[in-house]
């Protein structure tokens, strides 16, 4: 077992939680404010990420700057943070990562899908080489998205105008959401996108496409995953009212030959991945080949460089100047520490509207855990609920709560410098302004002195200005992040993801967990699968629970 990979004894791990939770005391009654009386804060509580490695050329890098200045977190705080992911082994369990050691212990699995990203790498699993399959799959991915793009494979009609990605969970929402943030780079067919089971979800996804020039995707590593291949024989059916040989106009996205063969799909038309590449984690290689076949192979190739340029930071920076290792630190801070159970991600991009639902699922599904590697019960809360929505919206939505409710909600905003519509530079200015407002407000809130002077302002006297006055009244001492960058290009949104990837990463090193198994979606699954039958009329157990019982009676009446 490998679970004690530069681990500390519980009882120095212990110790040092005790000492965060006394600083989380302190921290409890000190305004935010009150931090910034130091005019070095805010560069001192930064990181700023050059965006550059080894194989890239300075000309090709993307600077981010994450700032944390705007959380209670001080110099003293952060020492024991460090301190912390120190003695839970963080950098030794990293390398062992990144070396090919079989981290994913539940499942005896090594996790490399950082390789998918540096094609011309070398690693090593079990002494074998993994490199050369891997870039042989990537050359073929580029020769077919490059047929694909220039005409030299056709549907039955002609030219293909639409690419349907048909998928669930990580074979779904990297793709559907790289492909959203980066539509300003699409050059190819449409991509359009078919996760859920409702059939409502294909319908209307294929409403208005026409199945001659439409190339469907289907992305299922087992190719029995049972929302997808539905959804698979659900859309090969509305092609073969019109199509000759539907299968010719079909991709699969599996390790499964036999499977997909069956299916119609002819082996080179299949594109494979190993069981080291998780599905939250897989969007780099041919998970992604929807946004390939969008974008062209030469820009997918950047997004892959992002994320390697910040697999080589996170793998050499100090934990200090670390911005996957700080992004991780700030959270563990939020949610063990000082207790607040949700996160908000708050993009200030309408294109990265699907970077919240990624998050969920790579935070949620990797650290929503109860048990420690080795299988004792955790002694702190594990991951947050994570959630948000694009900025300016939220901010007509849920931001009351965020700034007046009586629950605490870390906010985590993204923004870019600059967008992709020059001519439209007021609405960027007009973003820019709200994000900047909106971390200022969260931090500083407002006092019962200026509500009380508004209301004056408005009319207001006696008793009823000071019932007005409190309603106006903002407590602040909100916490909050920014993550800015100059722009959100293909290089970009790499060095982003995978930022994420080692955030939650980090935390799970921390937490003592596998953030690489998800053994939680089981259940239901094997659940909705003896419960299909009684929906057809089959007979029912006379152990099945009475509320059960109930809405399948309801179903059969309304049927």
């Amino acid at each position: 077992m490998q679970q004690s990979i530069g681990r500390s004894n519980d009882v120095t791990l212990s110790t040092i939680w005790e000492r965060l939770d006394a600083q989380a005391g302190r921290a409890a009654t000190r305004p935010l404010m009150a931090l910034f009386e130091d005019r070095g804060r805010a560069a001192a509580f930064s990181v700023r990420f050059a965006g550059q490695s080894a194989a890239a050329a300075a000309t090709d890098a993307e600077e981010m700057l994450f700032d944390f200045s705007k959380t209670n977190i001080d110099e003293e705080t952060l020492e024991l943070l460090i301190e912390l992911a120190i003695a839970a082994g963080v950098q030794a369990r990293r390398d062992a990562m990144f070396a090919g050691r079989r981290i994913n212990e539940t499942e005896g699995r090594a996790v490399l899908h950082s390789a998918l990203r540096n094609p011309e790498g070398k690693v090593a699993l079990d002494g074998r080489d993994v490199m050369p399959g891997l870039r042989e799959t990537l050359l073929r991915m580029r020769g077919f998205a490059r047929e694909i793009r220039g005409g030299g494979i056709c549907g039955q009609g002609g030219p293909i105008t639409d690419v349907v990605n048909i998928g669930i969970g990580g074979s779904d929402l990297g793709p559907a959401m790289a492909c959203l943030a980066l539509a300003p780079y699409h050059d190819g067919p449409r991509c359009h996108f078919i996760s859920n089971v409702d059939g409502a979800d294909a319908a209307d996804t294929l409403r208005g496409l026409d199945p001659e020039t439409t190339l469907v995707i289907v992305a299922s590593k087992t190719f029995t995953t049972i929302e997808t291949m539905t959804n698979a024989e659900t859309v090969r059916g509305w092609m073969a009212a019109r199509v000759s040989e539907p299968g010719a106009q079909f991709v699969a996205l599996s390790s499964a030959l036999e499977k997909t063969a069956d299916f119609g799909i002819a082996p080179e038309r299949v594109f494979g991945f190993e069981d080291w590449v998780g599905g939250r984690y897989s969007v780099w290689g041919p998970i992604g080949l929807s946004l390939m076949i969008a974008i062209g192979p030469e820009r997918f190739d950047e997004f892959l460089a992002g994320g390697a340029a910040m697999d080589a930071h996170f793998r050499s920076a100090p934990l200090r100047a670390n911005l996957p290792v700080l992004l991780a630190l700030v959270g563990i801070w939020h949610a063990q520490v000082q207790g607040h159970a949700t996160r908000a991600v708050l993009p200030y991009d309408q294109r990265l509207a699907r970077l919240p639902a990624y998050l969920q699922q790579l935070e949620m599904e990797s650290n929503g855990k109860s048990v420690t590697m080795s299988g004792q019960a955790v002694s702190r809360p594990t991951g947050p609920v994570v959630w948000g929505e694009p900025g300016t919206n939220g901010q007509h939505a849920f931001y009351q709560l965020i700034h007046q409710g009586t629950q605490i909600v870390p906010c985590e905003f993204l923004v870019a410098a600059r967008g992709h519509e020059p001519e439209l530079a007021r609405h960027h200015r007009l973003l820019l302004a709200n994000v900047l407002a909106q971390s200022k407000a969260l931090m500083e809130g407002r006092g019962i002195e200026a509500a009380r002077a508004i209301a004056a302002k408005a009319g207001f006297q006696g008793d009823e200005l000071e019932r007005q006055a409190r309603h106006r009244v903002f407590p602040g001492n909100r916490p909050s992040t920014t993550l800015i960058y100059p722009q959100l290009t293909p290089r970009m949104l790499g060095q982003i993801v995978a930022l994420y990837e080692h955030r939650v990463f980090t935390e799970g090193v921390i937490l003592g967990i596998n953030s690489f198994d998800q053994w939680g979606v089981e259940l239901g699954k094997e659940l909705a699968n003896s419960l299909e039958p009684l929906l057809a009329g089959g007979p029912r157990s006379e152990t099945l629970d009475g509320s059960t019982a109930q809405l399948l009676d309801f179903i059969a009446a309304a049927g």
